[in-house]
């Protein structure tokens, strides 16, 4: 998902199944630091933790990233309505929505594992090869 934000010329299409999106704030990137590399915390500056953030939020890049870079990315988004990543996944889709950012948004029952990810294969490599056709 990142590496499609970032890089929208190497992709015709991005389908992050079970996608993380975080972090969603300054605050996050910190509390992840304080929780993983407590030492780092206090080694690195407010501005590094917002320059952290601005690289990588998603949600950050979605709502700032011009919109056609956005727009020349086929995105699929797919999250089980059991996963402990169905936020992240619903609040990408409700900005790229505001953003009026095409996509294809799924949820079904299921979690984050390989038996939802397996039953939603099919219906991403669909999605991908119809880029394919497109001219």
């Amino acid at each position: 998902l990142i590496y499609a934000l970032h890089h929208p010329e190497l992709f015709s299409s991005a389908c992050p199944l079970s996608a993380s999106t975080s972090p969603h704030s300054v605050g996050d990137v910190k509390g992840r630091l304080d929780r993983y590399q407590p030492q780092a915390t206090k080694e690195i500056s407010p501005d590094a933790l917002q320059a952290f953030y601005e690289r990588y939020g998603t949600l950050h890049l979605v709502e700032t990233l011009p919109e056609d870079q956005l727009k020349s990315v086929r995105w699929y988004i797919d999250c089980g309505d059991d996963d402990f990543l169905y936020e992240g996944n619903s609040l990408l889709h409700i900005a790229l929505r505001k953003r009026g950012i095409p996509h294809e948004y799924r949820v079904r029952d299921g979690a984050h594992n390989w038996t939802y990810w397996r039953q939603s294969l099919p219906e991403v490599l669909w999605f991908v090869s119809e880029a394919f056709h497109q001219h």
